[in-house]
C-alpha cells in the first residue's frame, strides 16, 4: 500500500503518520510544499526511531507525483466524497491520498478524480479527524481487505506466555 500526503503542515502528524505505514510495510509519499523540514526533531519524535526504516519519497508537485506513478490507483480521503472508505476494494499498490490538515486536497484536484473519491462517516459537526487518525482508519481497512497479507498474526508478550503458547 501507499499512504500520500498532500502539502502536509504538521510534522507531528506525518511523524505518527510514517510510523504506523513503518508497522504495516507501507510506502509514504510527500508532496512539497511541506509545511517542515525532513529534519524537524517533532517530525523525529512522533516517528521515535522508526523514521529511518520508513520508504519515504517527496515530490515536488501533484503534477510531478502522477507523473511519476503513470496508471496509478490513488484514493482520495476528503470529508467532501460521495462513498465511504468500506465502500471500495483496496489493491496491494493502490495509493490512497490525504490533504493538508487545514484545508484538505484541493478541490480542483478531487473534481478530476470524483469516483475515487473516499469518506470516512462523522457527525455534521465536525470538520474533520486528525490527519493521522484518518490514515490509519483507512490504512487498516485496506489491509483488512487484503487479510493484513504480511503482518504478524499476534504479538508475544515481553516477560510471560500466552496460555497457548506455555
Amino acid at each position: 500500500m501507499n499512504i500520500v500526503l498532500h502539502e502536509p503542515e504538521i510534522p507531528s502528524n506525518t511523524g505518527n503518520i510514517g510510523r504506523t505505514c513503518v508497522a504495516t510495510g507501507t510506502a509514504l509519499h510527500l508532496i512539497r510544499p511541506l509545511g517542515f523540514s525532513l529534519d524537524d526533531k517533532l517530525l523525529k519524535r512522533a516517528g521515535l526511531d522508526y523514521w529511518k526504516d520508513l520508504e519515504v519519497y517527496v515530490y515536488d508537485s501533484f503534477d510531478d507525483f502522477i507523473k511519476k506513478h503513470p496508471g496509478a490507483h490513488v484514493y482520495m480521503a476528503t470529508t467532501k466524497a460521495h462513498q465511504t472508505y468500506t465502500e471500495v476494494s483496496y489493491q496491494p499498490d493502490d495509493f490512497i491520498m490525504f490533504g493538508k490538515e487545514t484545508a484538505g486536497i484541493p478541490e480542483e484536484i478531487l473534481v478530476e478524480h470524483e469516483a475515487d473519491c473516499i469518506r470516512i462517516p462523522m457527525n455534521e459537526s465536525i470538520r474533520s479527524l486528525n490527519l493521522a487518525n484518518s490514515v490509519a482508519v483507512i490504512l487498516y481497512e485496506a489491509l483488512r481487505q487484503q487479510d493484513f497479507q504480511g503482518l504478524q498474526d499476534y504479538g508475544a508478550l515481553h516477560r510471560l506466555s500466552w496460555k497457548d503458547e506455555a
